[in-house]
């Protein structure tokens, strides 16, 4: 059938999705009462119409500019730079962080013919040069991966000499963790970003 194949390869192409579960999906569908596969096509369709990036920091918004950037309380001399989107989701979860955001939309990656011009850096460098207050402190919060080092030693070369502080986010021992299981790269970072108790 070429209709239920179509949907099958459709959902193939999502993130994570192997091939039974994306037969999975698609069964669901093709059972599904009609107002449910309505509501999910409709759901899509809005999506795509609504959401842009935001002009600020080019996360996703539905409104002119995203809910943080247009939020009053947050602090606008702290500048966390993050990959993606969902990136700033697990920051927020914590709660421990109230400034702003710039989202790359990637990491410079050599291999895969990504270059500091294939994603939001020139874009950061203007807001830093042009923000309305002095951004006092960068925190560079890219994957722990190498293309999230190459990013962030990139990052802290071009941002030298335009904001007061460059940092990057620790990384290494997980709460709630044993040494012994812990793999060595990660117990190396940990040992290098140590802090004074």
């Amino acid at each position: 059938m070429k209709s239920l194949d179509r949907l099958i390869k459709a959902f193939r192409r999502l993130p994570g999705v192997g091939p039974r579960q994306a037969e999975r999906f698609a069964l669901h569908y093709l059972r599904a009462p009609e107002s449910e596969v309505a509501e999910f096509t409709n759901a899509l369709l809005k999506m795509r119409e609504n959401v842009h990036y935001c002009p600020i920091c080019f996360s996703y918004s539905e409104g002119a500019v995203c809910e943080i950037c247009s939020d009053d309380t947050r602090d606008n001399t702290l500048l966390c730079v993050v990959e993606e989107p969902k990136d700033i989701e697990a920051i927020e979860k914590t709660r421990s962080y109230n400034g702003t955001y710039h989202v790359l939309h990637g990491s410079i990656s050599p291999i895969e013919g990504r270059t500091a011009d294939s994603i939001k850096i020139k874009e950061l460098i203007e807001r830093v040069q042009n923000s309305p207050s002095e951004i006092r402190e960068v925190i560079i919060a890219t994957n722990p991966d190498t293309e999230g080092e190459t990013t962030s030693l990139y990052l802290a070369d071009v941002l030298r000499g335009l904001v007061g502080k460059i940092t990057r986010i620790g990384y290494g021992m997980p709460l709630g963790g044993h040494i012994d299981y812990i793999d060595e790269m990660t117990l190396a970072h940990a040992l290098k970003g140590r802090t004074k108790i």
